[in-house]
């Protein structure tokens, strides 16, 4: 990026040596602090996104765990009553722990595996807001690009068609913000 700031620094630099383009020079300034604030935004936007994701595939893990728990336990409930056993009544107490671990283990799969959907539809959420900030940010920066061919052409077309993609950029920078 900073390229691209010295090369909007020279060309602004060119404009103010001609008044009337002094405007020219202003729109840009300020389109390139709506892109670096769109582009900062849509940063965050994807890092919160990857660290939300990292966080569902934490919360799958842990119910795939859960998951095998329970079966291992209703294995041993089922082992217990096709083999023959050697002390019945501790066998009953057993199957009732295991039983008890089963439905315990079963509430808690039910409670993760809603937390992981909802996990994911943050990310989901986070995915569209940043695609919102990233096209934002191609249209400020094509909005600044567009502009600066203003100030080598001397023609004030291109300021208007550059205005109107950082308008459109802007909008939806500020649009990302309210995505849900």
């Amino acid at each position: 990026m900073a390229p691209d700031i010295e090369e909007l620094h020279e060309h602004a630099e060119h404009g103010a040596e001609d008044q009337e383009f002094a405007p020219v020079t202003l729109s840009m300034a300020i389109l390139a602090v709506f892109a670096a604030v769109v582009t900062l935004m849509g940063g965050r936007t994807h890092a919160e996104e990857m660290v939300t994701q990292t966080r569902a595939a934490d919360q799958w893990s842990q119910y795939q765990a859960q998951v095998i728990r329970e079966r291992v336990y209703e294995v041993f409930e089922d082992q217990m009553t096709v083999f023959t056993l050697q002390n019945p009544a501790h066998a009953d107490e057993l199957k009732a722990k295991y039983g008890k671990e089963i439905t315990r283990y079963d509430g808690q799969t039910k409670d993760i595996q809603t937390q992981a959907y909802g996990t994911e539809h943050e990310v989901s959420v986070l995915e569209r807001r940043s695609n919102w900030f990233d096209f934002g940010e191609v249209l400020l920066e094509s909005g600044l690009v567009i502009c600066s061919i203003t100030l080598l052409t001397k023609r004030k077309a291109y300021w208007y068609l550059g205005l109107a993609s950082g308008i459109a950029g802007t909008f939806l920078g500020v649009a990302g913000m309210f995505i849900h």
